[in-house]
């Protein structure tokens, strides 16, 4: 059983810089060579630092995220990956951007914490999804707009 703790940093570009989410890592307390980094879109979980943490992750480790949209940004996986952090794994997740989301033990006594937590989680995953599709439609009628000049 481990009782590590662990962050998770995304960016979705190689221009984009992660400044803002390593400082909140090592505000946190999470140690520099736990915390795991991609320069990729949060479109699939298919990336190389992801999964290295996944594999890293034990029974009673703590993931530490910024925001839920770092994880990623498509709502069915979202879910799937959550369930295996949370329930498969037994992974504590905590998003420093939205404190109802922390099920760490002490965080999650009750069964009603459990729901607060998993309807939040559901939200955002959701609004993810939504902005990433929002995203896509308005580069796709810019890029048109130039095509017709």
């Amino acid at each position: 059983m481990g009782n590590r703790i662990y962050g998770y940093i995304r960016v979705s570009t190689l221009a984009q810089k992660e400044d803002r989410q390593w400082l909140a890592m090592e505000k946190f307390g999470v140690p520099k060579e736990c915390v795991f980094a991609d320069k990729q879109s949060g479109r699939t979980f298919d990336r190389p630092a992801y999964n290295q943490l996944l594999d890293k992750l034990k029974q009673g480790d703590t993931l530490v995220v910024k925001s839920l949209d770092r994880l990623g940004r498509n709502y069915e996986e979202m879910i799937e990956q959550l369930d295996i952090i949370t329930r498969k794994k037994d992974v504590a997740l905590v998003v420093l951007d939205l404190p109802l989301v922390d099920t760490r033990a002490k965080a999650v006594s009750d069964i009603t914490s459990k729901l607060i937590s998993n309807l939040v989680i559901q939200i955002f995953s959701y609004v993810a999804q939504q902005e990433r599709e929002m995203n896509i439609q308005r580069t796709t009628s810019y890029l048109n707009s130039w095509k017709g000049r």
